[in-house]
């Protein structure tokens, strides 16, 4: 989905969205799909388009966010449609743990987007109160509405990850890790009322955080993510597979998930609800494999000054590395011309480049 160019690609042009079903799909998108999330897109207008633009945006951010690395999030020319980052997915190693909370996190964000903007027909605004007023400022507006972000998120992104395989538990914690994130990084926005412009009461009401700053969050994350052992799963359920009319608190679901986990190395704590954790080691970013679609770092630019994963050292794998110096093009000596227009000249500088060998 994220390989469309145009979200609106995703439903037949001649289908309005009040009269989807899975015939209106495009082919493709509907062979990718699975029959629950085919259910739950028919069954909530408008998502699909969010969704598409969800995993867009995890693509983005996450090359942005390891653009540095070894591994940079690359979607391998060679690879077929079906795995846009390459068979790396079926590894759970910590940067598959990122991918996961990142795209999850992603979906939550641009449905809780798209359900503010009135584009989804099944939600609106929160109204809700949330917390007591201040002094000077009360509670109201137009809320995003994360809690129906979150329930979406939850059912498509995990959906089929149900059975005995301890892959699940392990994906479905770092699904709920990357939502989680996204709930908890909401910023209070308000807005001035008052004579003559005078700020006397202030209205209120919760906005998402900027999805570069749930980026960064989860960045942070993966640098202290927790490898783990998962525990015999003989008597355990995955979420996905517990009755839905059975009630249990929330508290004591999450404790009982949790206690599915324990460290790779008995001297470190346990991972917390908002850890990533992961089952095994990365494999080698340093060479190209084709199997797994890991490109290498051959070709690489790297930072001959830098002594971090930008560095020449690290980043070529203690490899050489070529110097040359390039000529590159850039805008400079910008004007602004009345009106509205804004010229610049194309001034040309030279530039030391250092690639891995």
């Amino acid at each position: 989905m994220a390989k469309i160019s145009d979200p609106t690609n995703l439903i037949s042009n001649h289908i309005k969205s009040n009269s989807l079903s899975d015939h209106d799909l495009d082919p493709g998108i509907r062979l990718m799909l699975r029959r629950k999330q085919r259910r739950l897109v028919r069954d909530t207008p408008g998502t699909l388009v969010a969704v598409a633009r969800g995993a867009r945006a995890a693509v983005h951010e996450c090359q942005y966010q390891f653009r540095n690395r070894r591994w940079n999030c690359s979607t391998a020319p060679f690879l077929t449609k079906k795995t846009l980052f390459g068979k790396i997915v079926t590894t759970a190693c910590r940067e598959v743990a990122f991918l996961y909370a990142l795209t999850s996190a992603a979906v939550t964000h641009t449905v809780t987007r798209a359900c503010t903007e009135g584009t989804i027909d099944s939600c609106n605004c929160d109204y809700r109160t949330k917390g007591p007023k201040g002094v000077d400022w009360e509670w109201g507006g137009c809320s995003d509405n994360i809690d129906f972000g979150i329930r979406f998120a939850r059912l498509f992104v995990d959906a089929g990850m149900k059975g005995r395989d301890p892959r699940f538990p392990v994906d479905l914690h770092n699904n709920e890790v990357g939502r989680l994130h996204v709930r908890d990084n909401m910023r209070k926005e308000c807005k001035c009322h008052g004579m003559s412009g005078s700020c006397t009461v202030k209205t209120c009401w919760w906005r998402l955080p900027y999805f570069r700053q749930v980026g960064h969050v989860l960045k942070d994350r993966f640098d202290g993510a927790s490898r783990v052992v998962v525990r015999n799963l003989a008597n355990q359920r995955t979420p996905n597979e517990r009755r839905p009319n059975r009630r249990r608190k929330n508290k004591r679901r999450k404790r009982k998930f949790l206690r599915l986990f324990r460290p790779y190395n008995p001297n470190l704590k346990p991972p917390s609800k908002k850890d990533l954790i992961y089952l095994e080691e990365s494999p080698d970013f340093c060479v190209r494999n084709r199997k797994l679609g890991i490109l290498g770092t051959r070709g690489r630019e790297c930072n001959r000054t830098s002594i971090g994963l930008d560095g020449c050292d690290l980043m070529c794998c203690g490899r050489q590395y070529h110097t040359q110096v390039v000529e590159e093009e850039k805008r400079c000596s910008c004007t602004f011309k009345w009106c509205c227009k804004v010229k610049c000249k194309i001034c040309k500088y030279m530039r030391t480049k250092h690639t891995c060998s």
